[in-house]
């Protein structure tokens, strides 16, 4: 070959190899330094596309192992609600094999028919408040709401409204309006609101509770600072919140709550009382009537007959499982697996007041430790259906892991070895480059 000055192709062919060396080598080290093998789609798009699809299933799979154990919680937490109800029918068969017997007079039968008519409000009680995270388990939830029924023109409540100052009124303790003695549920529960002139120019409002339609409670506030110009006045465009926490009801007042307490303080006689005035603040609204609101069942806390749960990462029918929940409150222990026969609530407020309504008990509590025994072996099967869905997810994952970490992860020895070997090119390939460019230094001995 020639020697030239211009071109020095041997520092070219040592220049080329160096470059693809050092590439090699920066891509085995980005492999060595991330600990997979395929660090782009460039290293083998194949296994990148579905090394990312095993990478979804994997994660989907760990979720659907969460899914499972919150599943089991909840049915544990069932399975706690019925071995309590279980422990109350013992005492309820019991009671009622003690009332059976001719040695008792009524007065002590009167005793246990007390006890045995409050354990049944207990199986209700219990059957109500289990729940897992809102999710009723055992029967209809026991909530109580605000009938805003009863806010529409010529009802109760037309008075409280926001022309007249309340924007608004909620319930914050709906164990005390959810009190119930009687077979009229909560809708005989009310509060009637009355806004008074008192003795000193002060302005008074009172709430009265009703419970089972009789008055239970009373709170009286001094609003007389709300006037207009008062130290608590409400500006235009501003609230306040008015709370009767011994009631359990707050209200939410506007500007317009200012101006009433302003007319009702500026008549003496009282004649423009709320609660009294039939043309309220001359608004039209009669307050005599229209200053009363009742309270309703919440039926939205109800027991779901099927539940189901995902217990896989797909999305087809076998992906998911449905757990049937039953009721286990006084309506429905004592009916049978038909539904069709007494219940212990059917057996009504003298379950065994006498010794013949007692001997009756005897049997409809039986067939109700019956029906509780059906519910609770429902969920123990569907436990243990979920220990094995569980496992079988566990297996599921471990081979898809090891499927994924096939495809994906990088043999650290192996990789060493080359990142090792593309080290050592580099390196020749630096020596070589050097000594090539040392080579047209050759030429000028031809030229002295």
């Amino acid at each position: 070959m020639a020697l030239n000055i211009i071109s020095n192709y041997a520092a070219n062919v040592a220049h080329r190899n160096l470059s693809a060396s050092d590439e090699m080598a920066t891509r085995s080290l980005s492999k060595l330094s991330s600990g997979t093998r395929v660090v782009s789609a460039r290293d083998d798009a194949a296994s990148m596309a579905i090394g990312a699809r095993l990478n979804a299933t994997t994660a989907s799979l760990k979720t659907a192992s969460v899914n499972v154990g919150q599943a089991n919680s909840m049915l544990q937490i069932a399975d706690g609600g019925m071995a309590t109800i279980d422990d109350i029918l013992v005492r309820m068969k019991t009671l009622s094999v003690q009332a059976s017997s001719g040695n008792l007079s009524d007065t002590e039968r009167g005793f246990l028919n007390d006890e045995f008519t409050e354990l049944r409000e207990e199986i209700d009680r219990i059957a109500s408040s289990t729940n897992f995270n809102g999710i009723q388990l055992l029967g209809d939830g026991g909530d109580v709401a605000l009938d805003f029924g009863d806010l529409a023109a010529g009802q109760q409540g037309e008075a409280l409204a926001p022309v007249n100052g309340i924007d608004g009124f909620a319930i914050t303790d709906n164990n005390y309006w959810a009190t119930d003695a009687n077979t009229n549920t909560v809708t005989d529960n009310s509060f009637e609101v009355n806004i008074n002139y008192g003795a000193g120019d002060q302005v008074i409002m009172t709430v009265t509770s009703t419970i089972d339609g009789a008055a239970d409670r009373t709170q009286s506030i001094d609003v007389t600072d709300y006037r207009t110009g008062g130290t608590t006045a409400i500006s235009s465009g501003e609230n306040a919140t008015l709370t009767f926490d011994e009631l359990g009801l707050s209200f939410t007042v506007n500007t317009n709550f200012s101006a009433s307490v302003t007319t009702i303080r500026g008549q003496t006689d009282g004649s423009e009382d709320f609660g009294t005035a039939t043309d309220f603040n001359g608004n039209g609204l009669n307050s005599a009537t229209g200053n009363i609101v009742a309270m309703a069942a919440d039926n939205g806390q109800s027991l779901q007959t099927s539940i189901e749960f995902q217990v896989g990462g797909g999305n087809t029918a076998n992906d998911r499982l449905a757990i049937n929940l039953n009721a286990v409150d006084s309506d429905t222990l004592g009916a049978g697996a038909l539904g069709t026969e007494t219940s212990i609530l059917d057996l009504g407020a003298n379950a065994i007041s006498t010794a013949g309504n007692a001997q009756s008990s005897v049997e409809v509590v039986t067939r109700a430790i019956d029906d509780l025994q059906r519910a609770r072996a429902s969920v123990g099967t569907y436990q243990n259906r979920l220990d094995f869905a569980g496992q079988n997810l566990a297996t599921t994952q471990e081979n898809t892991e090891s499927a994924r970490s096939t495809l994906l992860d990088l043999d650290v020895a192996a990789e060493m070895t080359a990142f090792t070997s593309k080290q050592i090119l580099v390196q020749s390939g630096v020596a070589m480059l050097a000594q090539a460019n040392q080579m047209p230094q050759n030429l000028l001995r031809l030229l002295q």
